[in-house]
């Protein structure tokens, strides 16, 4: 059995049928990947459980943006968390945090109790927190088993070192995300020693539209609506050699 996780983002059934046949050993579930992402539908978790049997996590985010969060915003969000618990999600992703960049340990006690069973990770909230060795500590007393992290900088290669000094604290598993890909996974697994990794294998596609209003945009000005962002299934194939080489 392989000793490393590599877990890809998907916001589709194709993303995720190509990151299956990729090699992923996990799947994190969410919608809007263009903005982050947030919380997916039941019904797209659904139609990909069709096509699969590895775990899939689902992201729980309500919306983009920051991580301090309304009530009425956390109670959507734990019942959403209660929702995919039963649906048999194997985990969630979550995080939520104070105005003052503490961990807001309330909402995340509320939601770790509503994923009774599943699997936890502290999404990227944990690289806008404001004292990352105290969170790592409070993720560990929530039972938290994952936090993604990019090092606190853009691109996790560039974060290589607190990534490093966290892995070495052996409370969580430490997940690398943040411009992953095949290359950077074999650099900075040598640099870190970290066995868990976090990438889109991102690609665009044009869409298959033939006739193109041009004349409006129906999102943002700066996306054009005829690009789509899909898995790479050769990304997610390069990435798990690496892995396996290293293993």
């Amino acid at each position: 059995m392989k000793d490393f996780v590599l877990e890809v983002c998907v916001d589709s059934v194709e993303s995720a049928i190509a990151a299956v046949q990729g090699g992923a050993t996990r799947l994190e579930l969410c919608a809007n990947l263009i903005i982050g992402g947030t919380t997916p539908s039941v019904f797209l978790y659904r139609e990909i459980r069709r096509f699969s049997n590895i775990p899939i996590h689902t992201l729980i985010r309500p919306r983009f943006g920051d991580f301090c969060y309304t009530g009425n915003e956390l109670r959507i969000m734990a019942e959403e968390v209660v929702q995919f618990n039963h649906e048999g999600a194997a985990g969630v992703v979550i995080g939520a945090l104070r105005p003052d960049g503490s961990v807001d340990t309330e909402a995340m006690e509320a939601l770790c109790d509503a994923a009774a069973g599943m699997h936890i990770t502290l999404h990227r909230a944990f690289d806008m927190c404001r004292k990352p060795f105290k969170t790592i500590l409070q993720a560990y007393e929530l039972g938290i088993g994952t936090i993604l992290t990019s090092g606190r900088r853009n691109k996790c290669l560039d974060g290589a070192e607190l990534i490093r000094d966290l892995s070495s604290a052996n409370l969580v598993d430490i997940m690398a995300g943040g411009g992953v890909s095949a290359e950077i996974i074999r650099e900075l697994r040598a640099k870190t020693g970290i066995k868990s990794y976090h990438l889109s294998g991102k690609t665009v596609m044009e869409s298959r539209m033939v006739f193109r209003n041009n004349d409006l945009a129906m999102g943002l000005p700066s996306l054009s609506e005829y690009e789509l962002w899909r898995t790479s299934r050769e990304k997610i194939a390069a990435a798990r050699q690496v892995l396996e080489e290293a293993d």
